[in-house]
């Protein structure tokens, strides 16, 4: 971090105190500028200000801390405190000339005038240690791999102004470790450009995977919404892929950018579509619902509720108007229909209290002729039985329907009655005539026949065909009794 003075501070890795470190592009005393001045205030040849440390304190040399993992998850370099000591590289005479120790002898780089040479030593050894700081951070910064490029040109820098620098400490190590910062940092520099094209070419997969999805949503999908929500969220992860090259991602954003545009125009024509068919069944459903409200009041039970059925057939093929509009529409059909078989229901109870009162009225009858024509018919009152049952038969008839599940109980005991003279009747004819009796019985026989169908002619609701077998029924009943009665005029 750098202050407004240009300094760089590093941070202690436990308390995360700021400490100040020289810039490279800060000023940097040279030995010249070290030294006094004729007339300057001794403080000018780098004597410290009121406050510094005392001479001979112990001074903090920063080194830099392990970084593990990459880069990008340590931003900023970290460095960690060390102590220096300026005595093993260099001296300041009484006479305040402070000396360095190097590879090549010794060389004054200034002069002390503001105290003692211990204090001297501290000093000079103090803005080593700032130097020392600067390397470290850049020895961090190398490692977490942060801009290799401007971390060169720092360090070469830093190299540069060494051999006029007015410090004292291992100055041949220091540019030992400059000299490895820049001969690393091409190398680092490679690696962070290989590692950006990677980037560059996964972040642009990405995208052109994200686009091949986008074209087939585009193409054959139709879940509109689900379909909606993809292209969104493709949005916006696409928005969070960087690092893509200018053409590329341009070229690439035109092709996702004509797929969504794609996908909603055809999501436009589906619902355009689907308007108009919804235009379509409402006018047909109005339609219907005019039909039905004209044949609310018949009175044909049978074929209105006939058309009634494929009236609500057409409604459920005319498919789905707008909501409130269908909702409506279905209330006004479905009005209609129950008016109509509301009507149909209210006349099936009054018919079938008059079936009731029908079967009531049979029942009677039989029970009045049960006593005029008996289980046993003697010869002698034949005729009468005969007589009796055909004017039962005419009041039978007369009375009308019954319900359904009574019809087969009274119809049964009538036969039962019929059985009984026809029987008598053809044992009669038998002892006068058998030939002729024979004939009857036939003609009877015929007879039965015909009312079996009518009866379950009747039953099955097939009235034409009821009444065409008691027509016949009746014509063989009239020659049964005209051949009879021959028989019994002999």
């Amino acid at each position: 971090m750098t202050d407004n003075s240009g300094t760089e501070k590093a941070v202690h890795p436990e308390t995360g105190a700021a400490q100040r470190s020289s810039n490279p592009a800060a000023k940097r005393p040279s030995p010249a500028d070290a030294a006094p001045k004729p007339g300057a205030h001794p403080r000018a040849a780098g004597v410290p200000k009121p406050g510094a440390p005392k001479p001979g304190t112990p001074t903090q040399h920063v080194k830099p801390a392990p970084v593990p993992g990459p880069a990008h998850e340590h931003p900023h370099p970290v460095v960690v405190p060390t102590v220096s000591d300026p005595s093993k590289w260099g001296r300041v005479d009484d006479d305040g000339t402070a000396w360095v120790k190097t590879a090549d002898g010794e060389r004054v780089i200034g002069s002390w005038q503001a105290g003692d040479a211990a204090e001297g030593l501290a000093h000079f050894g103090r803005r080593f240690d700032d130097l020392a700081t600067e390397v470290a951070l850049l020895e961090a910064r190398l490692a977490a791999g942060t801009d290799a490029r401007k971390t060169k040109a720092a360090a070469l820098a830093l190299a540069e102004s060494l051999p006029t620098a007015a410090v004292i400490g291992d100055i041949d190590g220091l540019a030992q470790r400059l000299q490895a910062i820049i001969e690393h940092s091409d190398e680092a520099a490679a690696h962070a450009k290989e590692e950006k094209e990677r980037a560059r070419h996964e972040h642009t997969e990405r995208k052109e995977a994200l686009c091949a999805e986008a074209e087939q949503i585009a193409a054959e999908s139709t879940q509109w919404k689900a379909a909606g929500d993809r292209l969104r969220e493709i949005l916006d992860e696409w928005k969070s892929i960087r690092g893509v090259d200018r053409k590329v991602d341009d070229a690439l954003w035109r092709r996702f950018s004509k797929a969504r545009e794609a996908f909603n125009r055809r999501r436009g024509a589906h619902f355009a579509e689907l308007d108009r068919e919804r235009a379509a069944a409402k006018a047909r459903k109005e339609e219907l619902c005019l039909r039905a409200e004209e044949l609310s009041d018949s009175t044909d039970w049978v074929g209105t509720a006939a058309v009634f059925r494929d009236l609500l057939t057409e409604w459920k093929a005319a498919g789905r108007a707008p909501r409130e509009a269908d909702e409506q529409l279905w209330r006004r059909f479905k009005a209609a229909q129950d008016v109509f078989f509301a009507a149909r229901n209210a006349a099936a109870s009054e018919r079938d209290a008059e079936f009731e009162q029908n079967a009531a009225a049979k029942e009677e009858l039989l029970r009045t002729y049960e006593d005029r024509i008996p289980e046993r018919i003697d010869p002698d009152t034949v005729d009468s039985a005969r007589a009796a049952l055909r004017d039962l038969q005419e009041r039978w008839d007369e009375i009308g329907k019954v319900p359904r599940e009574r019809m087969h109980e009274l119809e049964g005991r009538l036969r039962a009655m019929e059985k009984r003279v026809r029987e008598a009747v053809d044992a009669q004819w038998r002892r006068t005539d058998p030939e002729a009796m024979a004939r009857a019985a036939q003609f009877r026989e015929r007879v039965a026949q015909f009312e079996e169908q009518a009866a379950k002619a009747e039953a099955a609701g097939r009235k034409r065909d009821a009444e065409k077998a008691l027509e016949q029924a009746k014509q063989w009943r009239e020659w049964a009794d005209a051949a009879e009665g021959a028989v019994s005029r002999r």
